[in-house]
């Protein structure tokens, strides 16, 4: 009876199970690939690249060119208001 339902609570206790386990896969591959993308910002780096700037340029590449080219005009505007530009 425990594959199908637990008496206190009505959960089928094999599909409880399986959703689990799915996501600690799920969270094991995320440790994986985060492990890998560790490993490729370490060897850009090893061959001189700057991987702060790395990194931004690919939250970047995620952005609409619309809303990154609003927010450099905000930026310039605040920029020049402070004497920086």
């Amino acid at each position: 009876m425990e594959e199908t339902s637990s008496d206190n609570y009505g959960v089928a206790a094999g599909e409880l199970r399986q959703f689990i386990e799915r996501f600690e896969r799920l969270e094991a591959e995320k440790k994986d690939i985060a492990d890998a993308q560790k490993e490729v910002m370490a060897e850009a780096k090893g061959r001189g690249y700057d991987t702060k700037v790395m990194r931004k340029v690919i939250a970047l590449r995620k952005r609409d060119a619309n809303d990154i080219a609003e927010e450099e005009a905000v930026l310039d505007m605040y920029k020049s208001a402070l004497g920086m530009s």
